[in-house]
């Protein structure tokens, strides 16, 4: 008779296994994401350096300079953007892989939840294999008796009893009952 026990060990470690992998892998993206330092991100300044030099510029220049100062100002904000958006990129790296961690550790529940109902399936397999052997079995004793039977069936009981005797044994009782004997005899 098999037991469940060892599909259901086999499936738990398959679980635990995965659990496993998932923490790593959680581990290594988590430490990913805390050594990226955003605060080293460059801070472009260029104001200062354009205003000096447009100081020392004729005043014809003047409508060029404002134009370089909207520049400076313009790449200062993409640099706060590109930050904003590191961090916010940080924090869904961080949402996935927790997302991820969650699916990979249910995935590995199904599956060894998979494996207990066909490690059953299996048992109840066999034990249905095992009673049509025995049903198997009982019919072919059956067709055995059945044909040890034939050579006297038919005969009258005094017949019979004449055979009985030639074994030496009991010759009392029905026709099946010396149907019976004879038939044990012949088996012995």
């Amino acid at each position: 008779m098999t037991t469940t026990e060892p599909y259901t060990a086999v499936a738990s470690q398959a679980r635990q296994a995965t659990e496993k992998s998932v923490e790593a892998w959680k581990r290594g993206a988590k430490t990913i994401a805390d050594r990226t330092d955003l605060s080293q991100l460059p801070q472009i300044d260029l104001l200062e350096p354009v205003t000096r030099y447009f100081d020392y510029v004729q005043k014809a220049v003047d409508l060029n300079r404002e134009l370089a100062i909207k520049w400076a100002e313009l790449l200062n904000s993409l640099s706060g953007t590109v930050r904003e958006q590191a961090e916010k990129a940080s924090h869904l790296i961080g949402d996935q892989v927790e997302n991820v961690a969650d699916l990979a550790t249910k995935q590995a529940e199904k599956a060894e939840q998979v494996a207990k109902e066909q490690a059953e399936a299996a048992v109840e397999v066999e034990k249905e294999q095992a009673r049509l052997a025995r049903q198997a079995e009982r019919a072919a004793a059956k067709v055995a008796k059945e044909k040890a039977r034939e050579p006297y069936e038919g005969l009258t009981k005094a017949e019979l009893s004449e055979k009985l005797a030639d074994r030496e044994l009991p010759k009392t009782g029905t026709v099946e009952e010396l149907i019976e004997r004879l038939v044990s005899a012949d088996s012995e």
